[in-house]
């Protein structure tokens, strides 16, 4: 069986190999008309695709899915379409220092459920943007939507005068087939969006990885922030695409200054507070509480359904279902992660007791990863940034939009989130073409530079000091 495996993992990698041969060899006019064929493709298929995947899932709306193909695809193209990737990239005069992009080789891509079809999409424009073949692993109930997404780009890619094999999706469903060729020699970087246990599979691989850690993101609500403005900007945060971007807000944390007006506004914007006993019945249905990891049939579903499933009544219209926690951790398990239109909501006596809440959640699951303030005061916005563990702090922004760029800010347009070595990733950045080349630095000697005529016999004095050997050197160079 292990033969069996290993056996097709060579046949995959061998056909990616020769695609990044032919590859290596494209100038960056020929790689961009690929790009830019791939992008239309995409992009014209973005309802269809979106359709797919609500339908096949079960997980999201598909009209916000609509939207996620376009950041996927529109969005990232316009980042990345006048990136230099192909040969000289920089050469700077003064330091005599060129560089030249060189493609990585192939590239293993895992894919999630909850964005299907627009990471899948994501991930092969970056890696045809640096001539990088890619090998798609989807998620097991996601294979056909992710399928057809990698069949549109990879004829278009075709077309556009691609080599074969640039573009290749393994069978979706065994966990034994993914992990071969994720740990497969021949695999250069693995791209990991997905759960927990894959993307620390892939870095337990032995090849290099850049995954993503989970959100669990915190939302501050400070005194001098706008709150209609806030509470509007968070519901549409959370609603979109019933709240399965990683980066949507978990949690919203306020002062008790100001928390009867939040709460007030909440309720105004169709909002609905559980009751104690409520929070509870949500608890059975949407935490898996031996692991606090919330539970895979609450992902993405609607208002509606999780009051279905939890045996509850809401008003008609509620759009994100908040509960009234005191603490951060197992006694309260609607303190982690989920992604579906559930907030946690918390009062903290002060402005440090509100900061320290939002570190608590931080640091329950989702370090490194993103987290939202809402001020109109700077020095409480720089405050709470540099207090906060987390690669983006969304300022007065929806945090699922703001998180993923393109739409609010100049962040990088990506599905794919670094959480810095907090998070265990290598990055905090946004990933796009730039993490997936190798920089070749051509550094040229200086003829004129006079270093080289220090006396170096001083560097050999005992009793020659620092100071001694400043005069030295700024006197020859």
């Amino acid at each position: 069986m292990a033969e069996n495996l290993m056996e097709r993992a060579n046949d995959i990698l061998e056909r990616a190999i020769l695609a990044a041969a032919e590859f290596q060899q494209f100038n960056q006019e020929q790689t961009d008309k690929v790009v830019v064929a791939v992008y239309k493709a995409a992009l014209n298929a973005r309802i269809k695709l979106a359709k797919m995947a609500v339908e096949e899932t079960g997980i999201g709306l598909w009209e916000d899915k609509v939207w996620k193909n376009v950041i996927g695809t529109q969005l990232v193209y316009e980042n990345i379409k006048d990136e230099k990737t192909v040969g000289v990239i920089s050469n700077d005069t003064v330091t005599g220092i060129s560089e030249i992009a060189q493609p990585l080789g192939p590239i293993f891509a895992v894919t999630p459920v909850t964005n299907p079809t627009s990471t899948a999409i994501y991930k092969i424009l970056i890696c045809l943007k640096t001539r990088n073949p890619i090998i798609i692993s989807a998620h097991r109930t996601a294979a056909k939507s992710t399928g057809e997404a990698a069949r549109i780009c990879y004829e278009a890619a075709l077309a556009a005068g691609a080599p074969e094999d640039c573009v290749q999706m393994i069978p979706a469903g065994s966990r034994e087939f993914t992990q071969t060729v994720m740990a497969h020699p021949r695999v250069a970087l693995i791209l990991a969006t997905g759960g927990t246990g894959l993307v620390k599979a892939a870095y337990s691989s032995g090849n290099p990885a850049i995954g993503v850690g989970p959100g669990n993101v915190p939302v501050f609500i400070d005194e001098s922030a706008d709150i209609p403005f806030a509470i509007s900007s968070i519901i549409s945060s959370k609603t979109f695409d019933n709240g399965t971007v990683c980066a949507s807000e978990q949690s919203v944390i306020v002062e008790d200054k100001i928390a009867k007006a939040v709460r007030e506004e909440f309720v105004r914007q169709h909002c609905y507070f559980l009751s104690p006993e409520e929070i509870h019945k949500v608890e059975n249905i949407a935490i898996v509480k031996d692991s606090m990891s919330m539970s895979p049939f609450i992902v993405g579903q609607s208002v509606e359904t999780i009051a279905e499933k939890s045996g509850i009544t809401v008003p008609v219209g509620t759009k994100i279902l908040l509960a009234e926690l005191k603490s951060v951790g197992k006694e309260n398990p609607l303190s982690v992660e989920i992604l579906a239109p559930i907030l946690a909501f918390y009062t903290a006596k002060d402005y440090y007791s509100a900061i320290k809440l939002c570190i608590d959640l931080n640091y329950l699951g989702g370090i490194g990863h993103s987290a939202g303030i809402y001020a109109n005061d700077n020095k409480r916005i720089m405050e709470f940034s540099q207090l906060i563990n987390a690669g983006r702090i969304v300022v007065n922004t929806p945090t699922s939009q703001g998180a993923v760029g393109g739409t609010f800010n100049m962040l990088a347009p990506s599905l794919t989130l670094g959480c810095g070595t907090g998070g265990k990733n290598i990055t905090t950045e946004n990933i796009t073409v730039k993490h997936l080349i190798n920089i070749q630095r051509v550094c040229r000697r200086k003829m004129n530079d006079k270093f080289f005529s220090v006396d170096r016999s001083k560097y050999l004095d005992e009793n020659c000091n620092e100071t001694d050997l400043r005069m030295e050197y700024h006197k020859n160079h």
